[in-house]
């Protein structure tokens, strides 16, 4: 890194963009994600130059970045490119709401803005337990997460994590510590069996269809299905582990669960 607190951030996934903004520490942004959508607005005042598994690299080196943040193996070919031309890289690679608050932690002590960074952290730590706490006691619905239609692919770690505390249970809590999509594939057969009172969808960007959900052969079964309890929230909110997923995911997570409850009564 060139300069300490670095000057010139290119953010390649939207939680980093979030977090810095959230840190008044946006002025050193500039060039985010084609994905960056927190805070409204985002995409008009910094350059666009990745979407997620690829980036415009010679646009990027134009920016003259002297640090660039990344998320997963996913990108991991575009962090290699760019330590090849002699960049500095931070690759996040968090999974579940720990490390997600660690992320936020590190990202403010790298810009030098640690303590507002743990107050931040701390706050959103309280938020999470305090919402929890409410659910003790409460029927806690199944709840079925679908991050993919084709192959159907049931939430990851946070997602989970968020169901939980929440109040519901993770129809397949067993496949959320699997990182890997390909890991947490789920077959048709699967999701009736484990019958959820609520299905949660999230096509990583692209708009779901409750009625081909509801639609699928046998799924007439499941209670989520008989009662119309099929939810979409949207991907910026529930599938970047970030600031997002901690606040508007978590209460659209919330909002469903409670509302299932309520139809109980």
């Amino acid at each position: 890194m060139k300069t300490f607190p670095p000057q010139r951030i290119v953010c390649l996934t939207e939680e980093t963009v979030e977090t810095l903004y959230l840190l008044g520490e946006q002025d050193r942004i500039v060039g985010v994600s084609g994905f960056a959508v927190r805070p409204k607005g985002v995409r008009k005042e910094k350059p666009r130059v990745s979407a997620f598994t690829s980036a415009d690299i010679p646009k990027v080196l134009a920016l003259e970045p002297d640090l660039v943040l990344t998320f997963s193996d996913l990108q991991a070919d575009i962090a290699a490119a760019l330590i090849r031309a002699g960049v500095a890289v931070m690759a996040y690679n968090q999974r579940d709401i720990a490390g997600t608050l660690t992320m936020i932690r590190h990202l403010g002590a790298t810009v030098g803005q640690a303590d507002r960074a743990a107050q931040l952290a701390d706050h959103y730590a309280q938020r999470l337990s305090t919402i929890a706490a409410r659910a003790e006691g409460l029927p806690r619905p199944i709840v079925y997460f679908e991050e993919w239609d084709d192959p159907m692919i049931t939430g990851i770690g946070w997602v989970s994590e968020l169901i939980e505390i929440a109040g519901g249970r993770d129809a397949f809590p067993e496949l959320a510590r699997e990182d890997s999509a390909r890991d947490r594939i789920v077959t048709s057969d699967a999701v009736i069996a484990a019958a959820p009172d609520v299905i949660l969808a999230s096509w990583c960007g692209k708009k779901v269809r409750p009625e081909k959900i509801a639609g699928r052969p046998g799924w007439e079964a499941i209670p989520a299905v008989r009662h119309g309890r099929i939810v979409e929230i949207k991907s910026p909110l529930i599938l970047q582990p970030g600031p997002a997923a901690l606040t508007d995911g978590l209460d659209a997570v919330l909002d469903a669960i409670n509302t299932s409850r309520r139809g109980r009564d």
